[in-house]
């Protein structure tokens, strides 16, 4: 009789997206979609475009007492963003 290696199929998927360079543009678009969860429906109908470089979130908000506020809670919203992904993805957020 044989044995099999038997894996968990989050594992091996995991593993293969890690290895073909495809967890960090995934983890990085789950993190965007976060957005609107994490601020709510207030702050999203004030959201314009959202995208990541270089391990900086760039937000548009379209109301600039919002923008301001929002500065003021940068580090608040890091930590509860990089906490829906389960990964440290960004480390600043720029509003514009």
């Amino acid at each position: 009789m044989f044995r099999r290696d038997v894996q968990n199929l989050a594992d091996v998927l995991n593993l293969c997206l890690r290895r073909n360079g495809l967890e960090t543009p995934l983890l990085q678009h789950r993190l965007v979609d976060a957005w609107d969860r994490v601020v709510g429906p207030g702050v999203v109908a004030y959201t314009g475009e959202k995208f990541i470089k270089n391990q900086t979130l760039m937000v548009k908000i379209k109301n600039p007492a919002l923008r301001q506020d929002l500065s003021m809670m940068k580090q608040r919203l890091i930590t509860r963003l990089n906490g829906e992904v389960g990964s440290m993805i960004i480390t600043d957020i720029k509003f514009y």
